[in-house]
């Protein structure tokens, strides 16, 4: 695998071999890759009386979460302790040969803020807004404004195209096309139903 350079990933936009809608401006392109900005709807878990959150429960996982959606000049204040899903302001499509990383932006990280946990890899052919899993693991309260460059995605080619790229019919595609923040699909998953 290789990484895309400033070069390719421009040439790929060109080419509509990767698409990420909309692009502001050419200056979210940086050497190796692309600065994405955070949406306006962000999902916090609310404080319940469960002990523990049970991939197995019945419970859907949605009602563990309420959503926020705030206006683009109001801040979303995440406190420290705290964990929240946002999504990327952009749309991303990948094409069968390209698989893509999320990672947060060294501006934001020195501000106690991780921007992507743990699922930062993005499957060829995902398309959708990306939903980041967003820590303060600082001192400090620290506001987060709808269409701030909080992450950047870096892109690799594949050695060849996937056969089964994320989204295929015979794929368990369960984040694609994603508009909005996701909670855990982690019950469909095969393992999980028994299957």
């Amino acid at each position: 695998m290789a990484i895309l350079s400033d070069i390719d990933i421009k040439k790929a936009l060109d080419e509509k071999k990767i698409i990420i809608d909309p692009l502001k401006d050419e200056k979210q392109i940086q050497p190796s890759s692309v600065d994405l900005r955070i949406g306006n709807k962000f999902k916090g878990f609310k404080i319940i009386t469960k002990p523990f959150i049970d991939p197995f429960d019945e419970v859907d996982l949605e009602s563990y979460m309420e959503e926020i959606t705030i206006s683009e000049k109001q801040p979303f204040i995440i406190h420290p302790g705290e964990f929240t899903l946002a999504t990327t302001y952009e749309t991303v499509k990948l094409p069968s040969d390209i698989v893509a990383r999320v990672e947060g932006r060294s501006s934001i990280g020195r501000l106690g803020i991780t921007m992507h946990v743990t699922a930062g890899y993005i499957d060829p052919g995902f398309e959708g807004k990306i939903t980041l899993e967003i820590s303060n693991i600082g001192k400090m309260p620290v506001a987060l404004y709808p269409g701030q460059r909080v992450c950047q995605i870096v892109f690799e080619t594949m050695t060849s195209p996937s056969v089964e790229p994320y989204g295929h019919h015979t794929r368990d595609s369960k984040y694609m096309n994603q508009k909005g923040p996701q909670v855990s699909k982690i019950k469909q998953d095969f393992d999980i139903k028994g299957e």
